[in-house]
């Protein structure tokens, strides 16, 4: 495993090896319950039990893999991804705190996401060009919006230009350039560094616990009293949960975030932490 700043150095899993026997493995590990998950991350917040923090970390392995998953088009080695998501887990076990009535896996997946961000930017020659934060928005949006479809039209070039704010002519420079980096599902050949293709990693049928626990959130969020809850909020804490839980688009990064306010991603979860926090009272109140 990676050496890392901030983070808890356990023997986990490596996915330095065979990755499908690591699959294979991480897969075996049971998942949490909510009072277990307590449990362990009160043991560890409380008197640093590392064994505690692994189980933490080992029972939300899997996760990492199925969001390394959709990153899978870059062209990077999948173990990287993996590894480098692995640290982003174990940065987030550090920083969770189970009193905040929040599970792990959501908490999890926007580390996770942060790191793989961070190494797809670091290692895609591609991408040398995002060097701006619209380039870095440009980047990873495009991809996502172009998922099934073919090269764009002049009119749905105007107007991704305009949903990301750039300009039209970035847009398809970036569209080339993603375009030549794109992975065939079922690569010919017999190059070993090819042999965990993307059609090995097709998800399953069933929804990831990740993407249930997160849209059971996002309910609530949008029930009752939610805006009287933003409301009470000051601009720049209104503004990071928007951002992270009620957009539509993909959600920003602690580091979006940081970049865009000139604080630390640290800060900014602990903005967010405590905007969370006073959201979930008043609306609570409001559903009394």
């Amino acid at each position: 495993m990676n050496a890392m700043t901030n983070a808890i150095a356990l023997p986990v899993p490596s996915a330095s090896g065979s990755l499908e026997s690591y699959i294979q493995t991480v897969n075996r590990f049971p998942l949490l319950t909510q009072d277990q998950e307590t449990e362990y991350a009160r043991r560890l917040r409380d008197s640093g039990d590392l064994e505690a923090a692994r189980q933490l970390v080992l029972s939300h392995l899997r996760l990492v893999v199925s969001i390394a998953r959709g990153y899978s088009g870059y062209g990077l080695p999948q173990a990287d991804l993996i590894q480098e998501g692995n640290i982003g887990l174990m940065k987030a076990v550090k920083r969770f705190d189970p009193e905040r009535g929040v599970r792990l896996v959501s908490f999890a997946m926007h580390w996770i996401r942060a790191e793989i961000h961070e190494f797809v930017l670091r290692n895609w020659r591609l991408v040398k060009i995002a060097t701006t934060k619209a380039q870095r928005k440009l980047f990873f949006n495009l991809r996502s919006m172009k998922q099934g479809l073919g090269t764009l039209g002049a009119d749905e070039v105007r107007s991704v230009a305009r949903e990301l704010g750039v300009k039209p002519e970035e847009v398809v420079e970036m569209e080339t350039r993603l375009g030549g980096q794109d992975m065939a599902l079922e690569p010919a050949g017999d190059d070993e560094r090819e042999q965990f293709a993307p059609i090995a990693y097709l998800a399953s049928d069933n929804a990831e616990p990740a993407a249930v626990l997160e849209a059971e959130q996002t309910a609530r969020l949008r029930g009752e009293g939610l805006e009287k809850a933003l409301a009470s909020l000051d601009a720049r804490s209104r503004r990071i949960i928007e951002a992270r839980w009620l957009t539509e688009k993909e959600a920003l990064t602690l580091h979006d975030l940081a970049a865009e306010f000139g604080v630390s991603a640290e800060r900014i979860r602990q903005i967010e932490a405590k905007a969370l926090g006073r959201m979930k009272a008043l609306i609570a109140a409001a559903a009394d």
